[in-house]
């Protein structure tokens, strides 16, 4: 694999507080950056990850679930604004709704998750975890397919889980390695040190 001759743009989706997204934002700056994030999308109005995204610079769109007909049609516009800014990859940076047909028809689409799949896959990762009582579980990016938290898998960071471990601290664990592990993968990527899996 040889490095990008320009920078990997990328697409940052938001549904919340945008940790995922400000550990991007604080790792690359500059027009010279191997990565840049030329805009972050949400699905509703008035979230921090749009605030973050303001404040760095970076432009923004929301595409809200309420404002169409149909989960069909939200897609087909979610679609075309991310198709709107050309990005080499989307990245699912906490974003939590399932991407459909037209979205992953374009730029491919990576996600990250709190369990390692194909372990605990859904919402309830982290509680669906401490459930079954595993001693390890971690976090996982993969890229997304056509259902949920199934793709093939790009890299996993493994966590020990505590005795005393609570859903929130084990969660809180959890997302320090997620965000050091986003940022690794979207290094490799442009850097050419890793390669996408083919999309199925």
């Amino acid at each position: 694999m040889t490095p990008r001759t320009s920078p990997l743009r990328i697409v940052v989706l938001v549904s919340g507080s945008g940790t995922l997204l400000q550990a991007v934002l604080d790792e690359w700056t500059g027009q010279d950056a191997p990565v840049r994030v030329v805009a972050v999308g949400a699905d509703r109005d008035g979230i921090e990850g749009l605030a973050r995204a303001e404040r760095a610079g970076v432009q923004t769109f929301v595409v809200a679930p309420r404002d169409h007909v149909d989960r069909s049609a939200w897609d087909e516009a979610l679609a075309e604004q991310l198709a709107a800014h050309a990005p080499d990859l989307v990245v699912s940076a906490g974003f939590m709704r399932i991407l459909g047909p037209a979205v992953l028809a374009g730029a491919p689409v990576i996600n990250t998750h709190p369990a390692l799949l194909p372990s605990f896959p859904g919402a309830h990762g982290v509680r669906d975890a401490l459930a079954h009582g595993v001693r390890v579980t971690g976090t996982t990016c993969h890229l997304v397919d056509d259902r949920v938290d199934t793709g093939p898998i790009i890299d996993q960071q493994a966590c020990r889980v505590e005795p005393e471990d609570t859903e929130d601290t084990l969660h809180e664990r959890i997302k320090v390695l997620e965000r050091r592990m986003l940022v690794d993968v979207l290094a490799g990527l442009a850097a050419g040190t890793i390669a996408l899996p083919a999309r199925g």
